[in-house]
């Protein structure tokens, strides 16, 4: 495990182990800002009977989102804590949650989801986060058939509230760089109330 991934596992780790199986427990306000993000991730889904990957999926609460809205899928999470990973089992034994941090052990599948997993950058330097998140891109991109989506802050927030622990980005750098390099079919989401983003990648199938 590389040292984002070991800074990530343990930042993770202490959220779930200080606030449980609640938003908190993922570094979220509330549910109720949870389910806008899970509503503007699945707009990437347009199909019925699809497999998804929920990259950094915490506890599973994406699989409630998931239920309420569509009736055959399957879904596999993964994240690189394992005590999350313990969580999800616990709290939705129906569903598959593995612990990895390595490429070759997530399955490919229609579509991939990753919420929240770049916001945190903690001490690392700007472009070791921008190479995290690229590289985490490029496996997203490799692991989707039919397309993927994830959020990142916006440096569009408004500045008394930005924390030097946060990493905010350009959305417009972002957009640019997943339509050169993954899809002609790319929709950038910034109207949502949160300050954050959401980029939907679909690709031709």
């Amino acid at each position: 495990m590389n040292k984002v991934h070991q800074n990530i596992n343990k930042y993770y780790t202490d959220k779930i182990n200080q606030y449980g199986v609640t938003p908190k427990g993922v570094d979220w306000n509330s549910e109720e800002s949870q389910f806008i993000r899970f509503d503007q991730l699945s707009k990437v889904i347009t199909c019925t009977g699809f497999s998804i990957n929920d990259i950094g999926c915490g506890y599973g609460k994406y699989t409630d989102y998931l239920e309420s809205k569509f009736k055959d899928f399957s879904y596999v999470g993964y994240d690189l804590s394992e005590d999350m990973i313990i969580s999800a089992q616990k709290k939705y034994p129906h569903y598959k949650f593995i612990k990895t941090n390595i490429q070759d052990e997530i399955q490919v599948s229609d579509y991939s989801i990753a919420s929240g997993i770049f916001s945190v950058k903690m001490q690392h330097l700007e472009y070791e986060w921008l190479s995290y998140i690229l590289s985490t891109l490029e496996n997203l991109n490799n692991k989707s058939k039919k397309g993927f989506s994830f959020n990142m802050l916006t440096k569009y927030s408004d500045k008394e509230y930005m924390r030097n622990d946060l990493y905010y980005a350009d959305p417009l750098f972002i957009f640019d760089y997943c339509k050169r390099n993954f899809s002609k079919d790319i929709a950038l989401l910034h109207d949502y109330n949160l300050y954050e983003f959401t980029v939907i990648v679909r690709k031709a199938y």
